[in-house]
C-alpha cells in the first residue's frame, strides 16, 4: 500500500554518455542537468513501485529542480525521492541529488498512478 515516506535512492556512475557535451544540454564534460533529473524521476519511480496494484505504475507528470553543482565523468551521483503527499492517482516526491555527500540538485516531482494497459491503449 502507498504510503507517505516511501523513499528510494538511485545511483549512477557518471559515464561520458552522461554528460552535457554528449547529450547536447551543454558542452562541457560534466554530468548533465537532463541526466541528473533522469536519475531523481527513476528513484521516485522505484520508491513506490512494489507498493503499487498489480497492473500499475506511474509516469513523470512534472519536475522542478535546481542543479547546483558540476560532478565529473567517474563520480558517485545518488538521487533521493520521498514521497511527501498522495492525493487521488498524484503522487508528490521531494528529491534530492548528491555527489558524494554535496548536495548538486534538489527540487519536486510529480507522478501520477496509472493502469498499464490503459495508458498504452490510448497512443
Amino acid at each position: 500500500m502507498i504510503h507517505q515516506g516511501l523513499t528510494h535512492t538511485s545511483t549512477l556512475k557518471v559515464t561520458n554518455a552522461d554528460t552535457a557535451l554528449e547529450m547536447g544540454s551543454g558542452d562541457m564534460p560534466v554530468l548533465a542537468t537532463p541526466a541528473m533529473t533522469a536519475l531523481m524521476e527513476n528513484a521516485a519511480m522505484l520508491a513506490v513501485s512494489d507498493s503499487l496494484p498489480e497492473g500499475c505504475t506511474t509516469v513523470g507528470g512534472h519536475i522542478s529542480t535546481s542543479h547546483l553543482k558540476p560532478s565529473r565523468v567517474g563520480a558517485q551521483v545518488s538521487a533521493t525521492a520521498t514521497l511527501d503527499k498522495i492525493d487521488g492517482r498524484k503522487l508528490y516526491f521531494t528529491v534530492k541529488a548528491h555527489d558524494g555527500d554535496t548536495l548538486i540538485g534538489e527540487g519536486s516531482h510529480l507522478r501520477f498512478i496509472v493502469e498499464r494497459e490503459r495508458f498504452m491503449a490510448k497512443l
